[in-house]
């Protein structure tokens, strides 16, 4: 699927610090760093459901880079693993390696800013602020409100 760019100070809260206590940290210890974050990261990924097998997720703390490899059911699958390990706060890139099985028309991406809404985003996508359950839909798991997005944050925007 190839790399993706997030940005790194916005997302989930996996590591329970902030980035500078994690720079300092990875500095004195960066392998074990990085395989607890790889670890975390894979936890969340394999939280949302999306039926991935052999996932195998590493960390780089210092470039902030995820590489996703395993098998993804579908292509939507494959898009939500991404959001969902690039959405992390530290992460800054992923590099998508999962296999599809089922590969069908990639989705666009669009990064939120302050103000943004999905009925707002929708009407820019598709013409249409009533079609943002579309927007909603296609990043279940990660987002459990659609009122509750956040400027940084990554979405999918699948095709109509």
């Amino acid at each position: 699927m190839g790399l993706f760019s997030f940005i790194k100070n916005a997302g989930e809260k996996l590591f329970g610090k902030d980035e500078k206590e994690i720079a300092q940290a990875a500095q004195a210890n960066a392998a074990d760093l990085n395989a607890k974050a790889a670890v975390a990261i894979k936890d969340y990924i394999e939280k949302q459901n999306l039926g991935l097998t052999n996932l195998a997720v590493a960390f780089d703390g210092s470039t902030g880079k995820v590489i996703l490899g395993g098998n993804a059911p579908t292509q939507e699958a494959s898009e939500k693993a991404t959001l969902a390990a690039g959405n992390v706060t530290g992460v800054s890139d992923v590099d998508n390696q999962l296999a599809v099985a089922q590969s069908n028309a990639a989705a666009q991406y669009h990064d939120v800013v302050s103000g943004d809404t999905l009925s707002a985003i929708s009407k820019k996508y598709y013409g249409d602020a009533n079609k943002y359950m579309k927007i909603f839909e296609a990043n279940k798991p990660m987002l459990s409100d659609p009122n509750k997005i956040y400027p940084g944050q990554k979405l999918r925007i699948p095709p109509l």
